[in-house]
């Protein structure tokens, strides 16, 4: 499962975990405070959004051949760009300073901060396990032709599958970006798996916004989304050769977010180069 659904509103599990750290910070904070010493609720806070801060800072510094033809990028928090080591570093520095300055938060900012820190590590460690345990699903989609495929004919090649839509905005912010990466990168496949749309909308969508895709295909009942546990448009998964998932992008993807993402196929083994059949009416 990649995204708690409550109603409409989905968020994704990570930044689940992000949110639940906190609240568990500042309650075993708020605890240790009424044995002695200071509350350090919103002390916990700001630390939280220098943590974050850090986290950006981070991102954009490793990545910043992607922005520095477009700044405004920077400050799009939409893309989800954060690398997690410079803001732990941040949080925990800035913890020892507050905790120096005032020596009564030293003791309920300490517990608060470790006991954060420590449920959203282990946690995340659990989450990215469970991810990599999961295989490509057995789902039956159509191409732009009309035909019948099966999703597990394209094992055999690192594998990217974008979910979309066109009255999606983030869905149509990213797709040039993604037109973008599979025109760069032949040694990749990338599936665009249109949730619950006519062939006839897509069609039109594609053409006037001039853009030149290969694979599109159509989940009608919106199953593949289901199969992965991600509710949510744009999700954008990985999978290696073999049919597993590497990793996960829940939103807009961005040049430099996308980049980080295919880092995933750096590091996994390639079992065999026969290319996935090609899907779509179109370039192929």
């Amino acid at each position: 499962m990649l995204t708690l659904t409550l109603g409409t509103l989905a968020i994704a599990l990570n930044h689940l975990l992000l949110i639940s750290a906190l609240v568990l910070a500042t309650f075993v904070g708020w605890r240790v405070a009424r044995r002695g010493g200071d509350n350090p609720e919103s002390v916990l806070f700001s630390l939280f959004l220098i943590g974050l801060l850090a986290a950006r800072v981070g991102f954009i510094a490793a990545y910043w051949t992607h922005y520095r033809n477009d700044p405004w990028q920077v400050i799009d928090l939409r893309d989800g760009g954060f690398l997690a080591w410079p803001g732990v570093i941040a949080l925990v520095l800035a913890t020892l300073y507050r905790g120096w300055r005032r020596p009564g938060l030293r003791r309920p900012l300490g517990f608060g901060v470790a006991s954060g820190l420590a449920f959203w590590l282990l946690a995340t460690l659990s989450l990215s396990l469970y991810e990599q345990g999961t295989r490509l699903p057995e789902i039956t989609l159509r191409n732009a032709a009309g035909e019948t495929v099966q999703l597990a004919d394209y094992k055999g090649g690192p594998l990217v599958i974008n979910l979309w839509a066109t009255w999606c905005p983030p869905c149509r912010r990213e797709m040039p970006v993604l037109e973008n990466a599979q025109q760069q990168r032949p040694d990749l496949t990338f599936l665009f798996v249109n949730q619950a749309e006519s062939m006839q909308s897509v069609a039109t969508f594609l053409e006037t916004q001039g853009l030149s895709l290969a694979n599109v295909l159509f989940d009608g009942g919106g199953r593949l989304g289901q199969a992965v546990g991600s509710m949510a448009l744009p999700t954008t998964l990985f999978y290696s050769p073999d049919g597993r998932l590497l990793g996960s992008h829940l939103g807009e993807l961005s040049q430099a977010s996308l980049a980080r993402a295919l880092e995933n196929f750096d590091s996994a083994p390639v079992t065999s180069s026969r290319k996935p059949p090609c899907l779509a009416s179109a370039t192929c």
